[in-house]
This record gives structure tokens, C-alpha cells and sequence, in this order.
């Protein structure tokens, strides 16, 4: 399974990664969407589009946090990261720093994928791709060319 997860799109049209994106089996949005508008040209991708509420998002039926199962993972999908994620998770997956990040702390690995929309911190703007294969877990942040 490949999953597209981008963050912090903050209304910039993600149109330039499109076609990196086909193929994935489903898209996770981490927040900071803005306008839902945003959206359009990934749900022209076909295939299922979560997305959880960012600190910039008004958009109520989008949930603060999801929790899923994919294969044998637990998943925390977050826009702000936590220091107390529920204990089943495995990953906890968040945007808000615009920074990518993969990092392991009492047993959970957090990941970032960084912004689709605005770069800061010295950090471009980038996506990635999760891929999981029977218990491994690849995940490649990749920059977004302008």
C-alpha cells in the first residue's frame, strides 16, 4: 500500500505534484488546508483523501485527530504533535513545522512530511510517500519543485 501524505498546503494549489502522486492507493492531508477548494485537484486523483482540521482550518467536520489501521500499523494523524499520543499508536504523523521529520521517541516514530505549500526554516517545500509492505514501513519525503 502507498499512501500520499502532505501537509500545510495553506491554500497553494498542489498541482505541480500531481503526477508524482498517481498510483498511491490514498491521500492523508495533516491540516493547515485553509480553504477546501485546496483539495479539488487531489480528489481528481480517484482514490480516498482523509484530512484532519489544522490550527488554520475551519472546516468542522474535519476531525483534530485520526486514528487508523493500516495492515499490522497504528496510525496518529495530527496537524500540532503531541508528546502523548493514545497508546496504540505506532506513528504519529502531524504537519505544523513545515519542517520534515522522522523521528523515534519512547517507542513511537513520528513523521512529518513537511509543506506542500510554504517552505520555512530553511526546509523546502516537499510531500512523501509512506509504502508498506508486510510489516515495513517506507516513508521518502520528496521536495516539490516550483
Amino acid at each position: 500500500m502507498r499512501i500520499g501524505i502532505l501537509s500545510d498546503t495553506h491554500n497553494r494549489p498542489v498541482d505541480l505534484i500531481l503526477d508524482r502522486l498517481r498510483g498511491v492507493d490514498e491521500l492523508w492531508h495533516l491540516g493547515d488546508v485553509c480553504h477546501p477548494s485546496t483539495l479539488d485537484s487531489l480528489y481528481s486523483l480517484g482514490v480516498p483523501l482523509l484530512v484532519v482540521r489544522g490550527n488554520n482550518d475551519f472546516e468542522l467536520e474535519w476531525p483534530l485527530t485520526l486514528d487508523l489501521r493500516r495492515g499490522d500499523v497504528n496510525f496518529h494523524l495530527v496537524h500540532i504533535p503531541t508528546n502523548h499520543p493514545p497508546a496504540s499508536a505506532q506513528l504519529v504523523l502531524n504537519g505544523h513545522t513545515h519542517v520534515p521529520r522522522d523521528e523515534t521517541r519512547a517507542g513511537v516514530r513520528y513523521l512529518n512530511p513537511g509543506s506542500a505549500g510554504l517552505a520555512n526554516k530553511g526546509a523546502p517545500r516537499s510531500f512523501a510517500i509512506l509504502t508498506l509492505r508486510k510489516g515495513e514501513i517506507d516513508w521518502k519525503v520528496e521536495r516539490v519543485s516550483s
